[in-house]
């Protein structure tokens, strides 16, 4: 089991930038595959971005290519989500999530096993 905290949430113009965290609890942080998404008032829950716990490998969703980067440092068992170019769009709660030793669709949020309690970003105009 792990427990996920997401942190570095805040207020941020438009063109900012922000870096939001997930600390990740236990020994095993290198076996999951972390994913971010995003949910807005009155929307669904929407892929971000996500990386392997093989390799290393990322994947994003077209809204943010080339202004989001997701890495991770299992060293230190976190994940991150760097947002440069913010848009007022990109406002929302943004949630890490954990699917443990998983390969495949990594913007389905139904295979992930494990929620953080979200951070909320707003981006103003």
């Amino acid at each position: 089991q792990v427990q996920l905290v997401e942190s570095g949430g805040g207020l941020v113009q438009a063109g900012g930038s922000l870096r939001l965290s997930c600390a990740a609890s236990g020994r095993t942080f290198s076996s999951y595959s972390m994913g971010w998404f995003r949910q807005a008032p009155g929307r669904e829950r929407e892929f971000v971005a996500a990386i392997s716990w093989i390799g290393g490998g990322t994947s994003s969703a077209d809204s943010v290519k080339g202004r989001f980067t997701v890495s991770r440092d299992n060293a230190k068992n976190t994940l991150y989500l760097q947002m440069n170019s913010l848009k007022p769009e990109d406002t929302a709660v943004y949630y890490c999530a954990a699917a443990q030793y998983y390969s495949g669709s990594y913007s389905n949020f139904r295979v992930y096993d494990y929620w953080g309690q979200g951070t909320q970003v707003t981006v103003s105009s």
